[in-house]
């Protein structure tokens, strides 16, 4: 499915596809709700996670922390399809658009989005640095993951 990057000319100027692993043998992905343009989150995958998305044509990722792939929302119900896989100038980074459903989420927290916060950038000396962008969950986690061990590592 993925192409032998033989050159430059290939890899910019082609219609080959022959992505550029980092030396994890993993690609950042950023993903967008295709109806709206918001950032849902930034996640990576292998090429066997990167195969399945195409052939699926819905998201799964490679888990840096549990060291597996992971087909997104197998476990709560929020499954991302898959609308349209961009490929940057060299390669080496994706961006897929995703439909989620009108009540659909992609946090693990709970929110539509993993970008829930943002810096204030206005003061920070006074402040505690972030602030949130929502207060409005899309699910409870404990109610969807139950007992399951939390993705984020301190």
């Amino acid at each position: 499915m993925f192409k032998h990057r033989k050159s430059i000319e290939q890899v910019e100027e082609s219609i080959e596809l022959a992505p550029k692993f980092d030396e994890n043998g993993l690609i950042v992905v950023t993903t967008i709700d295709s109806a709206t343009n918001e950032i849902l989150m930034v996640g990576y995958m292998n090429q066997e996670a990167l195969q399945k998305t195409i052939e699926t044509k819905e998201a799964h990722y490679y888990s840096r922390s549990r060291k597996v792939i992971w087909h997104k929302g197998a476990s709560s119900g929020y499954v991302q399809k898959i609308d349209e896989i961009l490929i940057d100038d060299d390669q080496d980074a994706l961006c897929i658009k995703v439909n989620i459903g009108e009540n659909g989420a992609s946090c693990h927290v709970g929110y539509k989005s993993c970008f829930y916060r943002k810096i204030d950038l206005e003061d920070t000396a006074n402040k505690p640095g972030l602030e949130f962008t929502t207060d409005k969950k899309v699910f409870d986690p404990n109610e969807v993951y139950g007992d399951a061990p939390n993705p984020t590592k301190l």
